[in-house]
């Protein structure tokens, strides 16, 4: 039969049917098409008695497949019909289907006996017919198309044909008839469709191979994928068709379906290797590893069970072979796919037990109770701790194969056992570099990651100095470690390599550009950071056209797709996660708010164009801010030699323009004065800290004085900025704010509450990874190094500290550089839990106070704040344990009581008021009326000077006596 593709003549299109890529799967609406149902089935109650059980069940499942494949059928006609154009002359099937009122009959009581479980139809024999009974009109032109065929008449048979399976599409006669007639006019591909159509009305498995290797010779591939699942589904012990839809489906790019056809010939034989051998890739493409480990393992407990020794005959070459098949390559993967998904543990036991195993000494499971690795130490290793003493083992040392020793090294490091690793990593550094190089990247990797940065270095630098080992990857390594300990020099030179390696390596030049910044020359990474976004700008946009099918698929039943390339599939699969990655990330989870502190680590997120972006805008932004201080840092410096003005010092007139402002304030001119200070506070005479400071605290005296609280959090706000690590700009904040409701709301304003979080969060970050931070000498602040994904506003800031001029004198170092504390400061966090109060979260003022607990539990305020903020959340609905909350809070409003009465005698009014506050709001009145009572009894014995809260008492007091039907009580008070 010739194989030239022709032009379509049964549709108006080059196409027969067009399906979407998506309905590879057919046969879910069977049930509800007219003829998917009913036609070709028959009441075969006479031979129902000789029939076994075994025979029911299998006809059953031949029935399932039949009646899914006579429900692809009517889809492909359906679609037949809906595509085809009315203008062409051979629309045949365009017409209305022709209905049979007793057909319909027939339907309706099938669908009834099929609702109501009596009179269970069964499929038919083999022997018998398959298909609807025909008309005599049907059967009377299926006669005169034969003889037309017989008579040579070709395009007469083909248009009588054409006219039954109009009106008996399932006349499958017809389409062969009519496929035979289009193959001798040397059409093919058409006739090919025409025999996949005619193949669903006879349920042959073998004819449906047939048809999916001519597909396949054709190079339509999605047809043939198509016909071998249905060879498949007539009959599923067909390995043959199973295994060619796998390599098929893997040629096209259709991994899914590989996958799916490969775990079908494993249920069948479990544990083959070269299915499993298949299946790796696919699974690892798929990103389905903790599948593949299990498929593995469970081939490795199998040939461990199977051939104990270690040794197998293999029948094809009758030899004798590690493993029985099962050798050293596949305990490697096993152990890969392991140490990948971060089951380390897992991975050692592989190795150490799969050795064993291929060594024939599986029995000494002895081993096993050692959890070192010395039944592998080298016989150079020096002897271990402990070893010759009673009930010690002696080490083994068995021999390993180096690709096992460095499994087993890089599991060990990540596991952290960092001494065990080293010894068999070292084992694998002492071979020579050019054989094992990708081995020494891999352990150099484990140190990476496990930040050991000294050990990680010399590996890189190795691999770096000989061509064949080199890479851009291992000098960015390098530079990264060089970086991490420190020689930002060095790593400098080495990201410059890579630079003039690869001029469009816009990371290395980032990176280049923060060492830069951190060596205060701001202008050589701005110019490297311009160079980035330049190139970006230039970038072309990601083609997008797609990519079309051939012309010789274009007479395909199915949209031919071309093979999907290895980037695609990762792009698609890697958004959805599996069942075993989601419990691995939550797990992960777990693990870094376990060891995470107060502040987890930010989640890891795949680095986006448009957050590079972002960064690299960022970068430049910061850049010229920090050239643009320099130069005010260095015109402050050439003037300041002048410090007189009219004959009056500078300090001088700093002292009389404040004066004034108090005045104008007083006389209620606010406006005016704030305008003064703040113009003050931007001249260049004033830039020294010490007169930058004064200036901002008369702002905050004025603005208290004219009730402003907005202005006097700004101003403390940037004291805190400009000061940072230091607690007293934070007393002033809580000092200068008063109650009420506007100062309230400025307390608790989302700005100040960012801004404490974040000066929160680098005060934890220095007493937990100090060397993460960086110190900007213009700013006179630290902040964290670009590693460290930075929170937004620390931009904002680094806006806030103002440079400090020659002029200024700095107490904390030579170059004023600040210490970095090394205890956890209690105060701003215990702030933070205050402005949480205020703003009702309760939960969340629990949770930062008791950090502030830990860090000083000796503090009567933290103590204080904890019961008002558990007894705020036992008020609340969404409590789950209202009396657990409520003991909580009297637990530490007893121990604040203890550490207050300790501090000082006189402060009993202070503490029976809050007692009596607290029982206030739980509703306990009378032990409330108790401790306000005790109040009122201190303040007639204290003297007039001090704060004995009594008129808060007799209010609160008089409240609870109106409320309980006592007024004459309340006016007493």
């Amino acid at each position: 039969m010739s194989r030239n593709s022709g032009p379509s003549e049964l549709a108006s299109d080059d196409e027969l049917i067009v399906l979407d890529e998506e309905e590879e799967d057919f046969g879910t609406d069977a049930e509800g098409s007219p003829e998917g149902s009913s036609d070709g089935e028959e009441d075969d109650d006479e031979s129902e008695d000789d029939e076994s059980g075994e025979e029911d069940e299998q006809m059953d499942e031949d029935g399932g497949a039949e009646e899914e494949i006579e429900g692809d059928f009517d889809r492909l006609v359906q679609n037949i019909r809906s595509a085809d154009d009315p203008s062409t002359t051979t629309a045949g099937l365009t017409k209305d289907w022709d209905f049979n009122i007793e057909d319909k009959d027939a339907e309706f009581r099938d669908d009834l006996r099929e609702a109501s479980g009596v009179g269970r139809r069964r499929k038919k024999g083999k022997g018998r017919q398959v298909g609807p009974v025909l008309s005599q009109q049907v059967r009377s032109l299926i006669g005169d198309g034969n003889q037309a065929y017989v008579d040579s008449d070709l395009p007469t048979a083909i248009r009588i044909m054409q006219e039954v399976i109009r009106i008996e599409p399932r006349a499958a006669s017809a389409w062969s008839v009519l496929a035979q007639c289009y193959s001798d006019t040397g059409h093919p591909q058409k006739a090919l469709q025409l025999r996949i159509m005619a193949a669903h009305l006879r349920h042959d498995a073998d004819e449906w191979d047939r048809l999916a290797n001519q597909s396949r010779e054709q190079g339509y591939n999605q047809q043939a994928l198509y016909c071998y699942r249905k060879v498949c589904s007539l009959d599923p012990s067909n390995v043959d068709a199973l295994w060619d839809r796998a390599s098929l489906a893997k040629e096209t790019g259709e991994l899914k379906t590989a996958r799916n056809a490969f775990l079908a010939i494993l249920k069948r034989f479990p544990h083959d290797l070269t299915v499993l051998a298949e299946l790796r890739p696919i699974l690892i493409e798929l990103s389905e590893l903790s599948t593949c480990a299990s498929l593995f393992q469970g081939a490795f407990t199998h040939y461990q069970q199977t051939y104990p020794s270690g040794r197998g005959m293999d029948l094809a070459s009758n030899t004798e072979i590690p493993g029985g098949g099962f050798g050293l390559m596949e305990v490697l993967v096993l152990a890969d796919l392991y140490n990948t998904l971060g089951e380390y543990e897992k991975a050692v036991g592989v190795i150490r037990r799969g050795t064993r195993w291929l060594q024939g000494r599986r029995e000494q499971v002895y081993w096993d109770g050692c959890e070192d690795d010395r039944e592998f130490d080298l016989p150079e290793t020096s002897p271990r701790l402990g070893v010759g003493e009673e009930g010690s083992v002696e080490p083994g040392r068995y021999p390993m194969d180096i690709n096992a020793r460095h499994r087993l090294a890089v599991a060990r490091i990540k596991m952290g056992e960092i001494e065990e690793g080293k010894l068999h990593a070292n084992a694998v550094l002492s071979q020579e570099v050019l054989d094992y190089a990708p081995l020494f990247a891999e352990i150099a990797d484990a140190y990476f990651d496990k930040k050991l940065y000294a050990d990680a270095r010399p590996i890189y630098e190795l691999l770096g100095a000989d061509a064949a080992t080199s890479s851009l990857y291992v000098l960015l390594q390098t530079a990264a470690c060089l970086r991490m300990l420190d020689e930002l020099k060095e790593a400098a030179e080495v990201y410059e390599q890579v630079r003039v390696a690869d001029p469009t390596h816009n990371e290395a030049k980032m990176k280049l550009a923060e060492i830069y910044e951190i060596l205060n020359e701001p202008r050589k990474a701005l110019e490297l950071v311009y160079e980035v976004i330049d190139s970006r700008k230039k970038r072309p946009k990601d083609p997008t056209s797609a990519t079309s099918a051939s012309t010789a698929a274009s007479t395909s039943l199915f949209e031919e797709k071309a093979a999907k390339t290895k980037s695609s599939t990762g792009n698609k699969t890697q958004g959805r996660l599996t069942h075993a990655q989601l419990r691995q990330l939550e797990a992960e989870k777990e693990k870094e708010v376990v060891r995470g502190g107060m502040f987890p680590r930010s989640r890891p997120k795949k680095e986006s164009q448009k957050q590079n972006e972002e960064d690299e805008d960022r970068m430049a932004s910061r850049l010229n801010l920090d050239l643009e201080q320099d130069t005010l840092s260095r015109k402050s410096a050439k003037d300041r030699a002048v410090d007189v003005f009219r004959g009056v010092s500078f300090t001088d007139w700093l002292r009389v323009i404040i004066q004034y402002c108090f005045v104008l304030t007083r006389r209620g001119q606010f406006e005016a004065a704030e305008e003064i200070l703040r113009h003050v506070l931007v001249s260049n005479a004033y830039q020294a800290r010490r007169r930058q400071d004064t200036i901002r605290i008369a702002l905050i005296a004025c603005a208290i004085l004219d009730q402003r609280p907005t202005i006097v959090v700004e101003q403390a706000r940037k004291l805190i900025t400009v000061h940072q690590f230091n607690n007293e700009p934070q007393r002033i904040l809580i000092a200068v704010l008063s109650s009420g409701l506007r100062p309230t709301d400025a307390f608790i304003t989302s700005t100040l509450q960012k801004h404490l979080f974040r000066e929160m969060k680098l005060a934890d970050v220095a007493v937990r990874n100090p060397e993460v931070l960086r110190w900007n000498a213009l700013n006179k602040r630290y902040a964290m190094t670009a590693t460290v994904k930075a929170e937004p506003g620390d931009e904002e800031d680094a806006e806030d500290a103002e440079p400090t001029t020659a002029g200024a004198t700095d107490k904390d170092g030579k170059d004023g550089k600040l210490e970095i504390p090394t205890k956890f400061n209690p105060i701003i966090v215990a702030i933070y839990g205050q402005i949480c109060i205020a703003a009702k979260s309760y939960q969340s003022a629990i949770f930062y106070l008791l950090h502030a607990y830990d860090y000083c539990p000796q503090d009567p305020m933290v103590c204080l704040c904890l019961a008002i903020a558990s007894i705020g959340r036992a008020m609340q609905r969404q409590s789950d344990n209202r009396h657990h909350l409520i003991t909580q809070a009297m637990a530490f409003l007893s121990q604040y009581r203890k550490l207050r009465a300790h501090d000082s005698p006189q402060v009993m009014g202070e503490i029976e008021y809050n007692f009596g506050r607290a029982f206030h709001q739980l509703g306990l009145y009378s032990h409330a009326v108790t401790h306000y009572e005790r109040v009122l009894a201190l303040a007639e014995k204290a003297s007039p000077e001090e704060n004995t809260f009594a008129k808060e008492a007799a209010y609160n007091l008089s409240l609870i006596f109106v409320l309980t039907g006592a007024p004459p009580l309340a006016e007493a008070l």
